[in-house]
């Protein structure tokens, strides 16, 4: 899963310090993502991976949309992956998607609050230092 290391490390890297879960998530994606029910999408353009996110379950009925990342040169892509992770989650008959993000990241809150995410915490995050929002998309009428 190199792009999906790649991808991430670059805007980690870039807006924050790559934290211990990271690397858990990153570099043992196989173990701690798809051999426990979840998945690992792509966006591709002209067979490159441009962007990437995880679906990570959290209990029964819902998944941590986790480790979205784009490339610079192609932000809009980030829609397309939200869309796509939401539409996985639904086929999981998932009752809700979790993610976990930063404020400073405007564009990508924006985002998931205009794909219906709902802000349900502001502050210091437990796991991650860069963490200060978490939103929650209810599917619980859409299976």
């Amino acid at each position: 899963l190199p792009a999906f290391i790649e991808l991430n490390r670059n805007w980690m890297a870039k807006y924050f310090v790559i934290e211990p879960m990271d690397v858990l998530q990153l570099e043992k994606a196989r173990e701690s993502i798809l051999e426990v029910g979840g998945e690992i999408l792509f966006v591709m353009h002209n067979n490159e991976p441009i962007g990437t996110c995880a679906m990570v379950p959290h209990g029964p009925g819902c998944y941590e949309l986790a480790n979205m990342a784009v490339a610079e040169s192609d932000r809009g892509s980030r829609d397309v992956l939200t869309k796509a992770a939401l539409q996985w989650a639904r086929d999981k008959k998932a009752e809700k998607v979790i993610l976990l993000s930063n404020t400073i990241l405007a564009p990508a809150i924006s985002l998931y609050l205009k794909n219906e995410f709902q802000i349900v915490h502001l502050g210091e995050h437990p796991d991650y230092k860069r963490c200060n929002i978490v939103m929650e998309r209810s599917l619980k009428n859409e299976n």
